[in-house]
């Protein structure tokens, strides 16, 4: 009887080899342990058996019920759910019952610095691949008790969806919103964040990011006393902040810990890269092709010599530019660190000196390839920078057709598809759609954290802060 009972749980489990099924007494009642090995810390697991056995034998009648177990009526999809998050369950088959110990002995490491948010001051720390130590690091920070946290489990497969905002600064459109959504989400496997974006934006095919990605507990922090969600998922170090607007990705922890004059400079030099990034090759290619008459004399015959040998037209030499460029980047990325840096400078070097050399490609249009590589890096959001090396092609292609004109049509168009997002059904634009100057002290300078306004300020459904 208990050798088909053992086979039985197995057999539900796939066979799987790293399932350990075995029979046990708990204070004289027959039982069986199910965990799974490669989860388990065994010493931590016996530990909490004998804590049982003693609490147990005292006769009491929540025996099976502490801060590290929690009794529940035996269930195949509840005893699966609970083996996968890495505890020991103790089945009682004569009762029907199953005991969850907490004993996860799953691999994890210690919290860093997030290499694509690193800071010069502030914390030096990164959320990891665990919900409660990630959770952990904000409560450190927000040390209130209308932080709530709320969670979201997918039944099919025990994958868990977290919310993590203040009540009292939250806006309850938006957190109706955004529960709406996650509610909504099919049971499918997910393992990122990434995949639960495209399950609760507003809009999944815009280039423009309109969720805050982000991997630091100390800009969660900040977003949250602004009122918006954080939304965490298991095994995932990485954090979706909403609602956002455009100007959050311009943002830099850095802008926090620095002077105020200093972090309001460079937060208008992110703003001024992103033009200049989209621009700055739409603009050269315009003056080449149909507007040479607006340079000065001497600097003219300078760009005539540059560009006089060279076979092709200028789109055509922009576009191969920034397409080796994009080369360079990802293979700086996928190789590993020391390699990726000499390919860096390989590729971006030697490489285009070669390029000029050989007469395929002018000087001038290398500077204003690496200029408006360089732009693009100062954009401190991944995702954004993404959304610009993306959209400045287009831009290209429209000075290339019809000069300045057709940079300003890119540009009307960009800012109606701007003006057209919404995160969360908050405008993308905001505050200059709809406008609102008293909401310009913290959009493009820095206030001084003495402010009294500057406190809890929360979206509203209009879009607007309160």
């Amino acid at each position: 009887m208990n050798a088909e009972y053992v086979q039985s749980i197995h057999s539900f489990f796939n066979n799987s080899v790293d399932l350990e099924v075995k029979e046990c007494e708990v204070a004289g009642v027959s039982a069986f342990l199910c965990y799974y090995s490669t989860l388990i810390n065994t010493e931590m697991a016996d530990k909490h058996l004998e804590l049982l056995e003693k609490r147990a034998v005292s006769g009491s009648d929540q025996w099976g019920n502490s801060a590290t177990s929690s009794a529940e009526a035996f269930n195949q999809e509840k005893l699966a759910a609970q083996v996968c998050m890495g505890n020991l369950i103790v089945i009682f088959p004569d009762t029907n019952m199953m005991l969850a110990i907490q004993a996860n002995n799953a691999p994890k490491r210690s919290p860093e610095e997030p290499e694509n948010e690193s800071v010069v001051r502030g914390p030096h720390e990164g959320f990891i691949e665990n919900i409660a130590a990630n959770v952990g690091m904000v409560r450190k920070r927000l040390q209130r008790k209308d932080l709530v946290m709320e969670s979201f489990h997918q039944e099919k497969t025990f994958a868990n969806i977290h919310l993590l905002y203040l009540s009292d600064a939250i806006d309850s459109d938006v957190l109706t919103e955004i529960q709406r959504r996650i509610r909504e989400i099919p049971y499918t496997e997910f393992y990122s964040v990434g995949q639960i974006e495209d399950y609760v934006e507003d809009n999944v095919y815009t280039p423009f990011p309109l969720y805050i990605n982000t991997e630091r507990p100390d800009r969660v922090t900040y977003n949250l006393l602004e009122g918006k969600v954080a939304i965490f998922i298991e095994s995932s170090p990485t954090t979706l902040i909403g609602p956002a607007n455009f100007y959050a990705f311009y943002e830099s922890p850095d802008d926090y810990n620095s002077r105020i004059i200093v972090g309001s400079f460079y937060r208008m030099v992110r703003v001024v890269a992103f033009f200049t990034a989209i621009l700055l090759p739409a603009f050269y290619i315009s003056v080449l092709s149909f507007h040479s008459e607006i340079l000065p004399l001497e600097l003219a015959k300078t760009v005539k010599l540059a560009v006089n040998d060279i076979p092709y037209r200028p789109l055509f030499e922009a576009i191969v530019l920034e397409l080796f460029i994009e080369l360079i980047r990802e293979a700086s990325i996928r190789l590993p660190q020391r390699i990726g840096q000499t390919v860096g400078i390989v590729g971006g070097i030697i490489i285009g000196d070669a390029i000029v050399s050989a007469g395929l490609a002018s000087s001038l249009m290398v500077i204003v390839v690496a200029m408006t590589a360089i732009a693009s890096y100062v954009i401190p959001s991944v995702e954004m920078n993404m959304a610009v090396r993306l959209i400045r092609f287009p831009f290209m292609i429209l000075g290339a057709l019809l000069g300045f004109l057709g940079m300003v049509i890119g540009t009307l168009f960009l800012f109606i598809h701007l003006l057209n997002l919404t995160s969360l059904g908050q405008p993308y634009l905001s505050p200059i759609t709809p406008f609102d100057p008293s909401r310009f002290k913290d959009v493009f300078f820095r206030v001084p954290y003495f402010r009294p306004d500057k406190q809890q300020k929360t979206f509203t459904s209009e879009g607007n802060r309160k």
